[in-house]
């Protein structure tokens, strides 16, 4: 479904070019759960914006359902992010005068989708999250991982082929973890093609598929949860998973 192949990304400045990756590939089937890990500025972000058509890459390329997205149109990617990806950012991006159904409703408007069938979908997305009856609250009446999973729910409501997922956690207070990750956890039991840049060790274990550690703008190992958690033969990840897990 998703494969990128030597992607790389070069961001150039007036002095220097920075390479947030190199040569990086990896491809996921449909209905797989890819967790992401790797320390602060290995890359992972800017690789998640380019699966996310936020970005383009430098050179190499990134196939979607088999369609080289890579050198694309802005109109042409903005369709693909409408039609095919659901993205999840560490912020909620919720606009504060909208109540939770129609921020969910909001790309739908843009999407041309007409205001019956959006409240439906918005409503079933919000039922989906467990939210429903926070419908008609704005966003500062409910909690931070509540914002989430209405994040979660208006991506949900354009009916992606893929999820993605930046960190979503990141932003939440501890308590606030877990009613995110169940959420993430449903889908991924439904099928839902996901791909998820996480430091949550113990959910990447239980519901990933498969782990990709990223350094320095590389894919420096891939493998099962097991493999990489009990078993990591590198040496960079072997010293990142040394630190994280021991807290």
């Amino acid at each position: 479904m998703l494969q990128v192949v030597n992607l790389s990304k070069v961001y150039q400045t007036e002095k220097v070019a920075v390479t947030a990756l190199k040569n990086v590939s990896f491809s996921i089937s449909a209905g797989s759960f890819v967790a992401i890990m790797g320390p602060s500025g290995s890359g992972k972000s800017t690789l998640m914006n380019i699966l996310g058509c936020l970005d383009t890459p430098t050179e190499g390329q990134y196939l979607l359902d088999g369609v080289d997205v890579s050198n694309l149109t802005e109109k042409e990617l903005a369709r693909i992010r409408n039609v095919k990806i659901g993205f999840v950012f560490q912020t909620f991006n919720l606009l504060p005068r909208l109540t939770c159904l129609r921020n969910v409703e909001l790309p739908m408007i843009y999407a041309g989708v007409n205001r019956k069938e959006r409240t439906r979908r918005a409503l079933e997305a919000l039922e989906k999250v467990g939210l429903l009856s926070r419908a008609n609250h704005l966003p500062n009446e409910i909690s931070g991982g509540q914002k989430q999973r209405v994040a979660i729910a208006r991506a949900l409501a354009m009916q992606p082929k893929v999820m993605l997922f930046d960190e979503p956690t990141s932003a939440l207070d501890p308590e606030m973890v877990g009613e995110v990750l169940t959420v993430m956890k449903d889908l991924a039991t439904e099928g839902m093609t996901m791909v998820v840049v996480t430091h949550e060790m113990g959910f990447a274990r239980e519901v990933g598929d498969r782990v990709v550690f990223m350094d320095e703008g590389m894919i420096v190992e891939e493998g099962t949860p097991s493999q990489i958690f009990d078993n990591p033969q590198n040496p960079r990840t072997q010293s990142f998973l040394s630190k994280v897990l021991s807290f």
